[in-house]
């Protein structure tokens, strides 16, 4: 089970696997960039994806079935 964490990055907003030095991309908006953690998360097999404030903290997580699309996601919040 697949799991990235949306976080506040100087230039926007990044998308990071835990424990990752690097992230796997970076996002003018948190909404493109949770968009992007769900694509990646649902490709690879399914998973978890947090969104994390602006200060840090958790704000929320999502659940992703496996496939693609977003859509897919096993509550309908988002």
């Amino acid at each position: 089970m697949a799991r990235r964490h949306v976080v506040p990055v100087k230039k926007g907003w990044a998308v990071r696997a835990p424990d990752a030095k690097r992230a796997s991309s970076v996002h003018p908006t948190q909404a493109e960039a949770e968009s992007e953690a769900k694509r990646l998360v649902g490709r690879s097999g399914g998973g978890e994806v947090v969104v994390h404030r602006p200060n840090g903290q958790i704000r929320d997580s999502d659940t992703v079935k496996p496939g693609n699309d977003p859509r897919s996601s096993r509550d309908n919040k988002h």
